[in-house]
């Protein structure tokens, strides 16, 4: 068992003929994910990678011929959500966006389009998700992942990859990895992939990477204490961070106060999360 994508996944790429989508399509095919179909508006017709992935005009058209029930995004951020809506209304369940910066305007609409379907959003700007031996889908590096028992679930793409190289130094693998986005707004947050490990007879324990900025980790605590049996271990980015300055991601930004380092690593510790200094401390603390 595994959470979101495996073999069962059958994947369509959105702007799959452009650089980054080409390139991910093939990492992403060298790694045994099932992709099924690619769309680029006016490319409908084509076939890439040797022949071997066709390409549609539109989603809608892609699914009725290929049966595709997942979406990954590689569209420029001006059209990515518009992307996403259309990927919804041809029917596909669960979509991965990996552009950043989608104007706010656009996911507040996209989020409004969402709210009441049975839709699960991964992202905007996430590094996507790996179940390490069944389906990767984005662009998270396969080689820093085996197969294990610890669920990983990250706001940050680069500790993402950091955490991961560092469990598979330490001999210890990873039952599925999730970048939710470090985006303004976003779609699945951290309490919602914190449900599906719980309840995944593959994971044992999980990782849940944080930053500054927002509340949603403060609101992770709160999920954990009242519904995770499964032990969580915490670490938040930016605990360096200058005050009242803008870092990193758009999503990781302190205002007022609200957001800081020290408020969510309290909030973590009360919740009974242990709480690592650095990414490289995290395998000593997997029980």
């Amino acid at each position: 068992m595994s959470i979101l994508v495996n073999g069962s996944t059958r994947l369509l790429v959105q702007g799959i003929t452009g650089q980054e989508g080409l390139f991910h399509t093939q990492q992403m095919l060298n790694y045994g994910t099932n992709i099924v179909a690619g769309v680029t508006p006016g490319r409908g017709g084509e076939w890439v990678l040797e022949g071997k992935i066709p390409v549609f005009d539109s989603v809608r058209t892609g699914v009725e011929v290929t049966g595709a029930n997942t979406s990954v995004i590689f569209v420029p951020a001006r059209f990515a959500g518009d992307a996403i809506l259309e990927a919804v209304d041809a029917g596909i369940d669960l979509i991965i966006c990996i552009t950043e910066g989608i104007p706010v305007n656009d996911m507040l609409t996209v989020k409004q389009v969402i709210r009441d379907k049975d839709v699960t959003l991964i992202g905007p700007n996430s590094p996507g998700l790996i179940t390490p031996g069944s389906a990767k889908v984005g662009i998270i590096p396969s080689t820093i992942t085996e197969k294990g028992n610890v669920g990983v679930v990250s706001r940050s793409g680069t500790l993402t990859y950091e955490v991961l190289y560092a469990l598979k130094q330490a001999g210890i693998g990873t039952s599925t990895c999730v970048g939710i986005g470090g985006d303004p707004i976003i779609g699945t947050n951290f309490s919602e992939v914190l449900s599906h490990f719980e309840g995944d007879s593959q994971t044992d324990v999980v990782v849940m990477i944080g930053e500054i900025g927002g509340r949603e980790e403060e609101k992770a605590a709160a999920f954990v204490a009242d519904h995770m049996t499964k032990p969580v271990i915490g670490f938040i980015a930016g605990q360096a961070a200058p005050a009242n300055k803008r870092m990193g991601h758009a999503g990781a930004i302190i205002e007022g106060g609200v957001g800081t380092a020290q408020a969510k690593i309290e909030a973590l510790q009360t919740a009974g999360i242990q709480v690592a200094h650095y990414p490289e401390e995290i395998p000593d603390m997997i029980p």
